[in-house]
């Protein structure tokens, strides 16, 4: 990819932008606080009127109100889409280009469409818990119709005619007669910058062409060709890199360093410290890593702070739990409880194990700093480096490129604040990042180990009566909202202090994210014991504590379901009352078969079903496994998945997620446990951090939609986590007889348990 399609400061690219005369060169995103404030003073009703005209606006048009903040047209009719959200390997840039060409009635390929970049885009914050087409698409669903409708009326004006009669083709309005006007000659009638309306004159679903089209990903061609698709393949005219030396544990203070070594190895340009923050930076690539180790190898660190022992996290998930959060508590008349089940469930420390560790770029010059970042979310970055490097905000412009590998909260802010550092450090030349393995491996911010417990009973009929879930978890959201949460601002000389752990409120939630389960439960009780200290550094992964909760609440789901000589689905489907929830369950079952009585030995079967944060994606899945008892390996065989997430946009891109998913929750609930002891982590490399396996990849995943034209879009990209990691281990207990509770599921603990 070359630098102008980066947007590279003073690029031919970024020159043509500024100086095209496009319709809308900068724009407002929002009405100041300031000027509500006032309409406040002057007319309270007034300002009032305005925030609810606001919350009834589609998606993120609620804090992005503005039309042209979303779509622009140019002179030459060129029209750019913006997106506020991140590709991150999800496809959603392909859905969402759709979802705009769609209401526009142009061909995608007319379309330059612009991820997120504080210089250009909305603010829509983080990209994030499967909220993208929910949030983004929505609002660019409706943006685009109300901007075609908009030239569709100027249109009519300028040809006399009645906008009823006129045909939206190409970024033109045709007129029946012959005559038409492009979207450009329309510019001197119509005014974009306008706030969005309420409600939007939808295209038919009906006459869909775009969505719900399996529209090659814009993103696959370099990746599979070996072309530069992410922050790592960035190269830029003069540019230098850089390697940072961290502390070998947290705390560690940096007690003196001999520069001798780094400073006499070929290409050496400079080394910059700050306090515990220390970095060299080379000519190319190769010498920075060598003069990295040099570096390294002078310095001299103080003894950091004590983690805990591995065997005692549990223990001290409870201790350390100093927040009690009721998020359900309902009662009601119910029938006499005749049978009463209890069990508990844990989850060790998790990294995210990207593949490429984390990258930025960054470039000082005239004042004005750029960082292209992986970051999934370039605003909160931005602000936070405002703070750290003590600049005006406006100074400071993050461009969201692609990362190799990540869903949530991993290095890559951490890495955008080392580049931001060292670019200050030597304006005028761009200053490359990257991250080695062991710092990526180290210094990720894990996801917490969790504790969770429960407790129902059963009446005589075999139905729930009662359902008591108690959770344990330190913070699963340490996303940059001050220079705190930035680690390079932790070890400076004059350190910054992270913001307070807080917890993430329903229905989103963090540790308690799923932890209300969807069924027909007449007496529930669920508590989030919530911890703001961490022993270890945590934050944000693909679906937050769903992948526990859902675990638990389907594995006693089926428990309680042999316990009422009830098959599980069935047991499922008597305690449902949401009809979309009723046909996810009702197809996955239909298409595995269930229930399959006759199988092979050492195989089993399991079912499983959630709805995202019950607010998202449903999903339902039946899966069959191997076992090997004598190594206790297991193998995903077959899955046959389910999902309903409101219209579709783009299906192969639904099926892609979900099928990663199912292999990510896989390799998490069977495989992945970090290693560390009171001295630090341990997991630092490949051999020492156990993922899934190509040559265990599931043999055949069939994903069968739901399509739902019209309805809204409901993310997706998250939903298959829990579900899978339950009809694991229900297929586990189905072909072993033993219940393991306690992640991962297979290896030695499996074979220690099932081993004759």
């Amino acid at each position: 990819m070359s630098p102008e399609d980066k947007g590279l400061p003073d690029s031919p690219a970024r020159r043509a932008f500024m100086v095209s005369g496009s319709l809308v060169v900068g724009f407002t995103l929002l009405p100041g606080r300031k000027a509500l404030a006032e309409v406040v003073l002057a007319d309270e009703g007034a300002a009032v009127r305005v925030a609810r005209d606001f919350e009834k606006l589609a998606g993120s048009l609620k804090t992005n109100p503005y039309l042209d903040a979303w779509i622009k047209v140019a002179p030459d009719n060129r029209v750019t889409v913006c997106t506020g959200k991140v590709e991150l390997g999800t496809g959603v840039r392909t859905a969402l280009l759709q979802v705009a060409a769609e209401e526009l009635q142009i061909d995608p390929g007319q379309i330059t469409f612009l991820t997120a970049d504080t210089g250009r885009s909305p603010d829509e914050g983080l990209t994030a818990g499967s909220h993208t087409m929910a949030d983004s698409g929505s609002a660019l669903l409706n943006a685009a119709a109300q901007v075609r409708g908009l030239l569709t009326d100027a249109a009519a004006r300028t040809l006399r005619t009645d906008p009823a009669t006129l045909t939206v083709r190409k970024a033109r309005v045709h007129a029946a007669d012959g005559r038409s006007k492009s979207f450009a000659e329309l510019l001197a009638d119509v005014d974009l910058h306008v706030v969005a309306r309420p409600t939007s004159a939808l295209r038919d679903p009906a006459s869909f062409t775009v969505i719900g089209t399996a529209l090659p990903r814009l993103d696959i061609p370099g990746k599979v060709t070996g072309g530069p698709s992410y922050v790592q393949d960035l190269k830029m005219p003069g540019m230098v890199h850089a390697r940072v030396v961290l502390p070998p544990a947290y705390d560690a203070p940096l007690q003196s360093v001999d520069e001798a070594g780094a400073r006499a190895t070929p290409g050496f340009v400079a080394i910059v410290r700050d306090g515990n923050l220390l970095a060299v930076v080379a000519q190319r690539e190769w010498q920075a890593v060598q003069a990295q180790r040099a570096l390294s190898a002078g310095c001299r660190w103080g003894k950091g702070r004590a983690l805990p022992p591995p065997g005692q996290v549990t223990t001290q998930l409870r201790q350390i739990a100093t927040e009690r959060i009721v998020i359900a508590d309902t009662r009601a008349p119910m029938a006499t409880p005749v049978k009463t089940l209890d069990a508990t469930y844990t989850k060790p420390y998790l990294m995210h194990g990207s593949i490429g560790p984390s990258c930025a770029v960054g470039h000082m010059q005239d004042g004005v700093l750029t960082v292209w970042t992986h970051s999934q979310g370039v605003y909160p970055l931005r602000d936070g480096l405002a703070g750290m490097l003590s600049m005006p905000r406006d100074k400071i412009r993050c461009i969201h490129m692609e990362g190799s590998g990540c869903y949530g909260h991993n290095g890559a802010d951490d890495a955008a604040a080392h580049a931001a550092f060292l670019a200050r450090a030597l304006p005028g030349r761009p200053v490359r990042v990257q991250w080695m393995r062991d710092q990526e491996n180290l210094w990720d911010h894990f996801t917490p180990a969790m504790v969770a417990q429960v407790k129902a009973s059963l009446a005589a009929d075999g139905t729930i009566v009662n359902w008591d879930y108690a959770l344990w978890s330190s913070s699963h959201n340490e996303r940059v909202v001050n220079a705190g949460r930035l680690l390079p601002a932790t070890h400076l000389a004059r350190p910054f202090t992270p913001a307070p752990s807080v917890p993430m409120t329903q229905p989103e939630g963090g540790g308690d994210r799923n932890a209300i389960p969807l069924y027909r439960l007449p007496n529930r009780h669920i508590v989030n014991n919530f911890s703001p200290t961490m022993p270890l550094r945590t934050s944000a992964m693909r679906s937050l504590g769903a992948h526990l909760n859902v675990f638990a609440i389907e594995t006693f789901m089926d428990d309680l379901a042999h316990a009422a000589g009830v098959d599980p689905v069935q047991f499922r489907l008597r305690h449902m009352d949401d009809p979309r929830a009723l046909d996810v369950i009702r197809l996955a079952a239909q298409k595995f078969g269930w229930p399959q009585h006759a199988r092979k030995p050492g195989h089993g079967a399991g079912f499983a079903f959630a709805r995202y944060k019950n607010l998202m994606g449903y999903v339902a899945m039946a899966v069959e496994i191997s076992v090997e008892r004598d190594t206790g390996q297991v193998r995903l065989e077959r899955a046959e998945v389910a999902v309903d997430c409101g219209q579709i946009v783009n299906p192969d891109g639904v099926r892609n997620q979900i099928e990663g998913g199912i292999l990510q929750s896989a390799s998490w609930t069977l495989y992945e446990q970090l290693r560390f002891d009171e001295a630090g982590i341990r997991s630092f490399d490949w051999g020492t951090y156990p993922i899934m396996r190509f040559s265990t990849v599931p043999t055949q995943i069939n994903v069968h939609l739901i399509d739902r034209p019209g309805a809204p879009f409901l993310g997706v990209a998250e939903a298959a986590m829990g579900p899978t990691a339950g009809a694991i281990g229900n297929a586990l207990f189905d072909a072993t007889g033993v219940r393991l509770r306690d992640m991962p599921l297979g290896g030695e603990r499996l074979r220690a348990r099932i081993a004759p």
